[in-house]
């Protein structure tokens, strides 16, 4: 027997949940399956003593609530998939898990779509892909297999006794890459870290935290990256109740910076020589900010403490005055290769072909799919920089909500009879 919903939402985690809110708002009725737990992805896919990256008072949904962090602290990962599932909980959202979902397709002479899952068809008018941006491992792995070497992409990296004794490389210095070479670091290991391009914010200035700078400065509603700047990353970090990531400090502290790796042969790394230009670029970045938030305080006459010192960069370490090219892995080591890389998506469950280009990325706008019936939730830059955020996907929720309760007006009209 096929079971039938006006709307089907695939994925359990901060994109479903809100989801779910939102389309409670028009009581629609909905349901909303996961194949492993609520928020499984914070319990079991992230490293050990991951925080989040934003403050509790900025990362959330509206109302919800981190007991035990407060809403100046960075609630640790357990914490945020508790008040996630307590979040869902209040609002009823009828959530079923243990369910995987096979495929997705149209149904063929009418309207909506049937997905095939492990526990039977279920026919929706509409389907939002709520599975996130962190999907699938980006593992280049350019480094062959050796038996004295771990390697492993961060999403299985837990903690520092996992690994093997000895130096480790992190390759990726985005805010996973930079907290784990920095908790490597204080645990006592000897790290090599290659530094890619990135936008290194403060954590806080003039006694604001960087989430507040980007909302009042408008930075967190761009609708695009810059151009040329797609594959920069942004390194943040929580951790340690919540430092300025600084790549020179890392370096001054014993951490050797490199720059991208670029190949392997003959047992040594190539690294390419664009460190000098990337921490540049970071800090670039970095001085930017402080010069736009001391604008608008004076543009608007708002008093906040000075705080001269953060201009004040760090001296060059050496690894930065006379860069490696090639690190001989044997030689320096290294026992243990984490693969900070990032992640790519993966919707090869859904066979709506005209829904994808080439490289299987969806074609939308704001999430809203040019296949009838067909939303997507929780993409990088989905209508604005902050859409991969808690409250950012809260925003992308209410915004497809909107759009199916339209379509469900017009698919309702009956003409009146004169």
């Amino acid at each position: 027997m096929v079971e039938r919903i006006n709307t089907l939402i695939v994925g359990a985690g901060q994109a479903g949940i809100a989801a779910s809110a939102n389309l409670s708002r028009y009581g629609i009725d909905h349901l909303v399956i996961e194949r492993d737990r609520i928020a499984e992805s914070w319990r079991s896919r992230r490293w050990d003593s991951l925080v989040a990256n934003g403050p509790a008072w900025h990362d959330c949904f509206p109302g919800m609530e981190f007991p035990q962090t407060g809403p100046e602290g960075f609630p640790p990962k357990d914490e945020v998939a508790d008040a996630l599932n307590n979040f869902a909980m209040k609002h009823k959202a009828p959530i079923r898990t243990g369910v995987e979902v096979h495929s997705a397709k149209r149904i063929d002479g009418r309207a909506g779509l049937i997905v095939e899952t492990s526990q039977g068809a279920i026919e929706a008018q509409n389907v939002i892909c709520a599975t996130g941006a962190f999907q699938r491992p980006i593992f280049p792995k350019i480094i062959p297999d050796r038996s004295e070497i771990t390697q492993l992409h961060s999403a299985d990296y837990r903690n520092p006794d996992q690994l093997n004794k000895g130096a480790v490389l992190v390759i990726g210095a985005g805010s996973s890459g930079g907290q784990i070479a920095d908790e490597l670091q204080r645990a006592g290991r000897k790290v090599f870290l290659c530094v890619g391009p990135h936008d290194r914010p403060p954590r806080s200035y003039r006694n604001r935290d960087y989430c507040w700078w980007l909302g009042v400065l408008g930075l967190w509603d761009l609708s695009a990256k810059t151009p040329g700047t797609e594959h920069v990353t942004i390194s943040v970090s929580g951790a340690q109740g919540g430092k300025t990531v600084d790549f020179r400090k890392f370096a001054h502290d014993g951490m050797v910076l490199l720059g991208r790796a670029s190949d392997y042969k003959n047992g040594k790394l190539i690294i390419s020589n664009d460190l000098k230009k990337n921490i540049a670029d970071g800090d670039a970045n970095y001085l930017d900010l402080l010069a736009k938030a001391d604008a608008y305080l004076e543009k608007f006459g708002i008093d906040l403490p000075d705080e001269p010192k953060a201009h004040i960069l760090l001296k060059n370490p050496q690894c930065l005055k006379n860069p490696i090219l090639e690190l001989d892995i044997e030689k320096e080591g290294i026992h243990n290769i984490i693969w900070a890389t990032g992640y790519e998506q993966d919707f090869s469950w859904i066979n709506l072909p005209r829904a994808f280009n080439t490289n299987g990325a969806p074609f939308h706008q704001r999430g809203v799919s040019p296949e009838p019936g067909l939303y997507f939730l929780g993409l990088p830059w989905q209508s604005r920089r902050g859409s991969t955020f808690i409250w950012g996907v809260w925003h992308d929720a209410a915004y497809i909500a909107d759009q199916i309760e339209i379509q469900r007006n017009y698919r309702n009209y009956r003409p009146v009879a004169l």
